[in-house]
């Protein structure tokens, strides 16, 4: 079901044999995904973007390994770079693009408030803009569920880049724009697992912040498909409603029964042959994340996928407010950047006093 509807969303952009499809940030593991799999699938021509020279070099040749006749380009660019991106989409006139590019460390953002609204807020701002004046037929916003609730910088910039794509879908242009929003992948770059096993291996401790904490899982494959399912739903329905698109992603999982998992996985037992050491929750990290915001509605809409949308209109993303966010970035001033950032939040973020009441909520019994 999942490679028909992908299939379907190829088909539908899929006009000319030169048809395009745009992955910023390429070398991520969602954004390398994406390449894979819109690769094995038939584009037309793929553009790798990305501001790592070696996860670049790295996709690139592995796409030419195992599709050597696909037509291809590669950009050593940085999305905060907005005159390099108009350059890259004026040349190569892409009809989707994916971006998945962000800063998304929890505790490093919190020391690193400036570099986060740039990569994350203004990058996707630069992303959004240069798609719509090129004309793109449809740009996809990789975001997280860390952006509902955010209590930390790094969700709180992905909550501001979903309102900057979002503020894109009611503007001029005739691009369509998605937010897809998901949870935790297995594997990814700093995902739990291979840390886990990196300690595993040393011979322990493993270390978790809290007993309790929890959090949505999917492989990293399982997600880039429900995105291009979340894609072509999307674009067969140009009316439907403008918000996010929310990935169901099961049950949360605790990661101490993670841990323990992996542990006897090695053919050790935890507590006796590695230890498992419990350390404090880091700056900005929560016990529980959400996919859906106490400010939004959420419903189903398809195959394993929600649609969410504002329960109250809040202030919406102008070029004025992210060029303000760009100037408190780029002056340096972590503090006024994250004060900054908070105060935006809040007016884009509008939550009333029975703000839980209509609230789908995504957990299972």
């Amino acid at each position: 079901m999942i490679y028909k509807l992908a299939m379907g969303a190829l088909k539908l952009w899929k006009d000319t044999p030169e048809a395009v499809f745009g992955a910023p940030l390429a070398k991520g593991s969602i954004g390398s995904e994406i390449c894979r799999q819109v690769a094995s699938l038939g584009c037309g021509h793929l553009v790798l973007l990305d501001n790592s020279e070696f996860g670049l070099f790295k996709i690139d040749q592995e796409i030419a390994a195992r599709w050597p006749t696909l037509s291809r380009r590669e950009y050593l660019y940085d999305v905060r770079n907005k005159a390099l991106l108009n350059e890259v989409f004026a040349r190569d006139w892409p009809d989707i693009v994916f971006h998945a590019a962000a800063l998304k460390h929890v505790p490093l953002m919190e020391k690193h408030p400036c570099e986060s609204v740039l990569t994350n807020v203004v990058g996707t701002w630069n992303v959004a803009e240069a798609a719509n004046v090129a004309g793109v037929k449809h740009m996809v916003f990789i975001s997280t569920d860390k952006a509902v609730d955010p209590p930390n910088v790094m969700g709180a910039t992905k909550r501001l880049a979903e309102a900057v794509v979002r503020a894109q879908q009611t503007g001029k242009g005739d691009t369509r724009f998605s937010v897809v929003r998901f949870g935790n992948v297995l594997g990814s770059a700093g995902s739990v697992v291979p840390t886990f096993r990196a300690q595993i291996e040393r011979g322990g401790p493993v270390t978790l912040t809290h007993p309790d904490i929890e959090r949505y899982f999917m492989t990293i494959p399982e997600a880039v498909q429900l995105v291009l399912h979340a894609t072509a739903h999307s674009a067969e329905q140009p009316d439907g409603p403008l918000g996010v698109f929310v990935l169901d992603m099961g049950k949360p999982v605790k990661i101490i029964d993670l841990a323990r998992q992996l542990i006897g996985l090695y053919g050790k037992v935890p507590g006796k042959d590695i230890e498992i050491e419990v350390t404090g929750l880091r700056p900005g990290e929560k016990l529980f994340e959400e996919l859906v915001d106490s400010s939004e509605v959420a419903e189903m809409c398809g195959a394993s996928l929600m649609c969410v949308t504002d329960r109250i209109q809040g202030a919406r993303m102008t070029e004025r407010i992210v060029h303000k966010l760009e100037q408190a970035g780029r002056a340096g001033d972590n503090a006024a950047a994250r004060a900054l950032i908070f105060e935006t939040l809040a007016r884009v973020r509008t939550v009333g006093d029975d703000r839980a009441a209509e609230v789908v909520p995504i957990k299972r019994a």
